[in-house]
């Protein structure tokens, strides 16, 4: 049993994936990895995902040069869930944003 065989994919074999900069702590974004995607993000140690819209694998910067160098792939107690920390080279954001959190609903600062 390898630690990949820990780990949950829901219906449509995909696990959530929270990528935050290993660096500062930051959220990046969230994206979603089937089990080829994560076997690849381990393989060349950078960040590979399921496209849901695309339906296909996606390597993150590949197009924009804005890749994310793995630092540590770590999941949850439960096996659904997985955190990749990472070093960006560039935003996560498609937007051009350093992060796609970059939008508040409320914050304890808007009160």
């Amino acid at each position: 049993m390898t630690p990949l065989d820990e780990l949950t994919f829901d219906q449509n074999g995909l696990i959530p994936a929270i990528v935050q900069d290993a660096q500062t702590g930051e959220v990046l974004m969230l994206a979603y990895m089937n089990r080829e995607a994560l076997q690849r993000t381990i393989e060349t140690g950078e960040t590979w995902f399921w496209s849901r819209s695309r339906r296909q694998l996606w390597h993150k910067g590949a197009t924009s040069g804005n890749t994310q160098r793995v630092v540590e792939v770590c999941y949850d107690c439960d096996g659904d869930a997985l955190l990749v920390r990472v070093v960006p080279a560039g935003p996560a954001c498609h937007t051009g944003q350093r992060s796609c959190f970059f939008r508040s609903l409320a914050s304890k600062r808007d009160q």
